[in-house]
């Protein structure tokens, strides 16, 4: 090798390098559009078999069935939005400034019933709450307001722009495929093709499983709470029941916002009568419908939509969280189908292919 073929080979190697860093760093900065773009797909393949009815049942034009699809979707938000804000109205009653002295009674109060409830057991684990000085941690609340009043601008945008493209995606269907094909080789378009169609079908299920679970863990949250009298239980239910979707964190996340909005529903209620009863038997209904989900919705939704085994799905969630964190954890199944259905397609002969995708 002459030193001119060593150094353009260097070169070459040095102009490589740039360029991916380069296309790392471009992905890096325009990762908020890409996820509009994600989001966007998302909401295509959930409403695929809604325009398809329209279409084929209805005998909707193309676009007429988008826009009816939108418009449901739109009137959907607003409805949801809508129900959250007599939540948001009580719980900003005792968290804002003007009844920061009552909110902090109010919870010193609980505080007080609590330490009285253990010291009765010989239990002082509550001992040092009573040395907390809430006024301090109230005075961050402007902090925190002002941030969600900042956020409101970007989420804003954020809607707008995924619903600009979520209707050109669902009014030409081949649009986001068109696109992908742009960086498939030619020689392996008929396979990309297929496999696109597989994994849009399959998503397409996946997505609409996960629906009807949450509208499951919905209607038991909103019997639960309902029960006990809790204020606002349809929208807590809607909260818990969403927060399911983020697997084993969500669960948990979703446990805790109950239990705080159950105690909170009863300020200044008897500790020991009401608030402890009430707050434990809401969270052994919370128990029951993870259960239900744990051991019913869930490996029914998998086994249904994606064919994938529940246990193909645990360690697929499991590893995408090691790599990935939180939002790992959420797009593991849809990003472990599409893995599963790539590698039929291109490796179909391979043993362990064989074996993960034989029921696709």
């Amino acid at each position: 090798m002459t030193s001119k073929q060593l150094s353009n080979g260097i070169l070459r190697a040095v102009v490589i390098i740039l360029g991916a860093l380069s296309l790392i760093w471009f992905f890096y900065k325009i990762q908020s559009v890409l996820a509009y773009i994600a989001i966007a797909a998302v909401v295509s393949l959930i409403a695929r078999p809604i325009i398809r009815f329209l279409k084929n049942k209805l005998k909707f034009k193309n676009t007429l069935a988008v826009i009816t699809t939108m418009f449901l979707f739109i009137g959907l938000l607003i409805g949801l939005v809508s129900m959250f804000i007599p939540l948001i109205q009580k719980q900003g009653e005792n968290l804002s400034l003007l009844n920061s002295q009552q909110f902090k009674n109010n919870i010193q109060t609980t505080i007080n019933h609590l330490n009285d409830y253990f010291l009765e057991r010989n239990i002082n684990i509550f001992e040092q709450l009573k040395s907390l000085d809430l006024a301090s941690q109230l005075n961050q609340l402007p902090n925190i307001f002002n941030s969600v009043v900042g956020a409101f601008g970007t989420i804003t945008i954020g809607l707008l722009s995924v619903l600009f493209i979520s209707f050109f995606l669902m009014k030409d269907q081949r649009l986001l495929k068109k696109g992908l094909r742009v960086v498939v080789p030619n020689n392996s378009e008929a396979r990309f093709a297929k496999s696109f169609s597989t994994i849009k079908d399959l998503l397409s299920r996946y997505f609409i499983g996960l629906i009807f679970q949450i509208t499951i863990l919905f209607i038991i949250y909103t019997i639960v709470l309902s029960s006990f009298g809790i204020q606002n239980a349809i929208v807590i239910a809607i909260l818990a029941a969403t927060l399911n979707l983020i697997p084993f964190i969500g669960p948990l996340i979703g446990g805790i916002l109950m239990l705080f909005l159950t105690m909170t529903s009863n300020i200044g209620q008897d500790f020991q009568t009401v608030i402890l009863p009430t707050t434990i038997y809401v969270m052994l209904g919370y128990l029951f419908a993870q259960l239900i989900d744990n051991f019913a919705s869930q490996p029914i939704i998998f086994s249904k939509s994606v064919k994938s085994h529940p246990l193909e799905i645990f360690l697929a969630i499991i590893i995408f969280g090691l790599l990935f964190g939180i939002l790992g954890m959420v797009v593991a199944v849809p990003t472990y189908t599409a893995i599963k259905v790539i590698l039929k397609e291109f490796l179909a002969d391979n043993k362990i292919v064989k074996s993960l995708t034989k029921d696709i």
